[in-house]
């Protein structure tokens, strides 16, 4: 069993941008996505679920762009 991780990283507009291109040309394709988030490669299969959080507090608002993989039943 993998080791608990609760990881943020701050990114250029840039490298951000990179990213998100990324994973929407892999989204597209229909292709399974890689990530290499603080040296471990995360791999995001084909058959994942996507959401949009928001949240909001009296000091900041906070929008996540959410990928979770769909567990086998």
């Amino acid at each position: 069993m993998k080791e608990e991780r609760d990881i943020e990283i701050d990114y250029s507009t840039q490298e951000f941008v990179a990213k998100l291109r990324r994973l929407a040309d892999a989204l597209e394709c229909g292709d399974k996505f890689e990530i290499q988030i603080a040296n471990e490669r995360i791999y995001v299969p084909v058959r994942a679920k996507y959401n949009i959080e928001h949240e909001r507090s009296d000091s900041e608002e906070e929008i996540e762009f959410q990928i979770k993989p769909v567990l086998k039943t």
